[in-house]
């Protein structure tokens, strides 16, 4: 079971990353949001992700990969699909999306 959380902004012109420590119950954020197309929020979040010794390698592949994934869904969508936000949980279940536009 994974320890760690990634939330998602989901919005029209772009999607942010932010990633969440679970501590029992709750999370506490662990970075900042980070945006793509605007920066490359892959890379700035695998150097976060590398400069952490306590975050197991194993891990840090899982959480670029899922990543990948939804960048990669985001950027094969129109406006208009993007706009469609209902199927987004079902399609990652193991990231969280905070927010839309």
């Amino acid at each position: 079971m994974s320890s760690f959380i990634l939330k998602f902004l989901w919005l029209e012109k772009s999607v942010a990353v932010g990633l969440d420590q679970k501590i029992g119950d709750r999370t506490t954020p662990v970075t900042e949001f980070f945006f793509w197309p605007q920066h490359d929020a892959w890379e700035e979040m695998k150097n976060f992700l590398e400069d952490k010794s306590w975050i197991d390698q194993s891990e840090v592949v899982i959480l670029l990969n899922q990543i990948t994934e939804v960048i990669n869904y985001w950027q094969e969508k129109t406006e208009l699909q993007k706009r469609d936000i209902s199927h987004l949980t079902e399609k990652f279940p193991n990231v969280v999306f905070v927010g839309f536009d």
